[in-house]
């Protein structure tokens, strides 16, 4: 096999939310394929110790401030990196956050809170840099979804509607963009062990539950999205556009089945 086809040496890269989390695991696996990394986070300041992180990678890397929610920052992001680099080809839409609560306890701010994060915010980023591809005529945009792009669960309606959005999103952005050489998919990570979930992993009986509707008997790991990522964001996937890659252990074939 041509393993050029993962190869991402003289590429760029945009990861956002990358302060924490997958996006940090994201930005790793990137780098690790040769690619340049614009990192961000909404206060600069806690990219430092990650940015040093880098370093042995050989990557040049470029932490900016960046809050989705603020269209302002949006474009002003945009502009740095593409001062710095001269062209962006490579974006990893990441940043997000959730509110758990019962639907009948979720206020107007909640539900503001999450979609503007997960959703408004991911399409004005993929707007401001697919203006950079277009110019190239070429682009990878990585929308990060969740297995809750295809499937609800209770406690956490505005964060299941922001995925499936991120979904529906995808597709359209792929059929308008893919004349200009972009493909558009989004990864869709299963159930990980993360800050966000970080509560739920620490009940016992919750972890027996979803394990035991996970095909392969365990959560995911962070590691276990790295090839699905660079898979997407290199040559190999130049035919593959407006798809949600589920990536979550087999839970979405609903084999495994449990009662609480």
């Amino acid at each position: 096999m041509n393993t050029s086809l993962f190869d991402l040496t003289g590429r760029t890269a945009v990861v956002t939310g990358a302060s924490r989390g997958l996006g940090q695991y994201f930005a790793r696996a990137l780098a690790s394929a040769g690619a340049n990394l614009v990192i961000t986070s909404r206060n600069k300041s806690r990219l430092e110790g990650f940015e040093q992180e880098l370093v042995p990678y050989g990557c040049e890397v470029f932490p900016v401030e960046l809050d989705v929610r603020d269209p302002l920052s949006i474009t002003a992001m945009a502009e740095k990196a593409i001062d710095r680099f001269g062209r962006l080809d490579i974006l990893v839409n990441n940043a997000g956050c959730n509110i758990r609560k019962p639907s009948e306890e979720v206020t107007w701010e909640d539900w503001n809170t999450v979609l503007d994060t997960n959703l408004r915010g991911p399409f004005f980023v993929a707007q401001a840099v697919a203006k950079s591809m277009i110019r190239e005529g070429y682009g990878r945009i990585i929308n990060i979804g969740s297995v809750t792009s295809v499937f609800g669960y209770a406690g956490i309606a505005p964060y299941c509607a922001s995925r499936g959005g991120i979904r529906q999103m995808t597709m359209s952005l792929a059929d308008d963009w893919g004349r200009h050489g972009i493909t558009v998919n989004c990864l869709a990570p299963g159930w990980f062990r993360t800050r966000q979930t970080e509560a739920l992993y620490e009940n016992p009986r919750w972890v027996e539950y979803i394990e035991d509707r996970i095909p392969l008997h365990r959560p995911g790991e962070p590691r276990d999205l790295d090839g699905a990522l660079v898979f997407l964001a290199s040559e190999s996937s130049r035919y593959m556009t407006g798809q949600c890659v589920l990536i979550d252990g087999g839970i979405s074939t609903g084999a495994t089945k449990a009662t609480v």
